[in-house]
């Protein structure tokens, strides 16, 4: 019994970030997904796959898997670095590339 502990990037759905704060605790695959040969429906027996704990910090996530005996892997979030770009940017006069219209 295996899991990864990470925080999530946000989603492109959503332009906050929101729940990106948070560290999750999810468990990895053991066995593989069949097909339902009548129906077509991925499924599974293993049904730790469907459990995400969530925790404050990574410490904590950590700490439950220790105390529960749960091998972890910690993938550490990637920050995003941008640059912020104003509209007037767009006229300044040392501009590299000239605009048009």
């Amino acid at each position: 019994m295996s899991a990864k502990i990470y925080r999530p990037a946000k989603t492109a759905m959503q332009s906050g970030k929101a729940k990106t704060h948070l560290w999750v605790l999810e468990f990895d695959q053991e066995t593989p997904r069949t097909i339902d040969p009548i129906m077509g429906y991925t499924s599974s027996a293993d049904t730790r796959q469907q459990v995400k704990l969530t925790f404050e910090t990574a410490e904590q996530a950590v700490a439950y898997a220790e105390r529960n005996g749960i091998e972890y892997r910690v993938i550490a979030p990637k920050e995003a670095t941008r640059k912020s770009v104003s509209y007037s940017d767009n006229f300044r006069f040392s501009r590299t590339q000239p605009w048009t219209h």
